[in-house]
């Protein structure tokens, strides 16, 4: 029987499932189910012995436990990350096609292949930080800005939050000052006037936005999401269609590359879901760190 340490962030998304029901579910496939709370003191004392550490929460509780596994010596164990979807978004595990039922996930750890996954390193602040999901500048920080300061209506479910922080973003971009940036990707130029600039290790960020349908966090690239002043009403139309419930695939201008150095006029960035506010615009360096985590993932054999 393999023994398996399950992080669970009561709290995320619908709370669908309690701490009592998803051991049971875990221990009915035959794993033997260490359970902590990310929510109590020492919760990433992982056990050495554990074959694996199952995330029950949302993408905010898988950066979590990235960040802790980072901090861990070259000589320490390297745990593989299973997944089960407990957020809002989730948008790390939509990128990893790791949905479905809880039951069926759990299911298939027996037979499972394990997905190499990415992070950027940001350098040029004050303390050095890193991302899973994306990290830019434009409308995306302001909406997180805006919507921490919105009271959370406690009755909604996921999908009405999802659509609220969607309407809210039409709202931002509708009225954004496009700003300059000075980029440079792998050396080459992308200067000019933009709305947004995201780098994205995976494909959507936020409330589900896809804007790089085919970012793949463990090829040892970033995708450099660029929308210019000219292409707000196409951001306004993709986002307006979402809305109402019409997913139309729209095509953001994309450069893929490993480097980067940007200089945005502005003092608001965002790493993940965390907003970051700058004293004074600064120049950040960006680069890919492959292959730092280890993601099981339905086998496709």
């Amino acid at each position: 029987m393999k023994k398996v340490h399950l992080l669970h962030n009561p709290t995320a998304g619908d709370n669908d499932f309690s701490k009592k029901e998803l051991v049971k579910l875990i221990e009915k496939e035959n794993f033997e189910c260490i359970y902590t709370s990310v929510k109590e003191d020492e919760w990433d004392a992982f056990e050495n012995d554990a074959e694996f550490l199952i995330i029950a929460g949302g993408d905010g509780t898988i950066r979590r436990v990235a960040k802790s596994l980072m901090k861990r010596k070259r000589i320490e164990k390297h745990f593989p990350l299973a997944l089960l979807p407990h957020g809002t978004a989730n948008n790390i595990s939509c990128s990893l096609e790791v949905d479905g039922q809880i039951r069926d996930i759990v299911r298939s750890w027996h037979k499972s292949d394990l997905k190499k996954f990415d992070i950027g390193k940001v350098q040029g602040m004050k303390d050095d930080l890193f991302f899973l999901e994306g990290f830019g500048y434009g409308v995306f920080p302001k909406l997180i800005k805006t919507m921490s300061k919105l009271e959370e209506d406690p009755e909604a479910d996921v999908n009405e939050k999802i659509r609220a922080a969607r309407t809210v973003l039409l709202d931002i971009v509708q009225n954004y000052k496009a700003r300059e940036c000075t980029i440079k990707a792998d050396g080459k130029d992308y200067s000019g006037m933009y709305i947004m600039v995201e780098l994205l290790n995976i494909r959507s960020i936020g409330p589900n936005l896809v804007l790089a349908p085919s970012a793949d966090p463990g090829d040892g690239e970033l995708d450099l999401v660029l929308v210019y002043e000219k292409d707000r009403g196409k951001l306004e139309t993709y986002l307006t269609n979402m809305i109402n419930g019409e997913n139309k695939p729209y095509k953001f201008n994309t450069v893929r590359a490993k480097s980067f150095e940007i200089l945005w006029d502005g003092k608001d960035l965002h790493a993940d879901d965390e907003r970051i506010k700058l004293d004074d615009p600064i120049e950040i360096k960006i680069d890919v760190q492959p292959d730092m985590l280890d993601f099981m993932v339905m086998s496709k054999k």
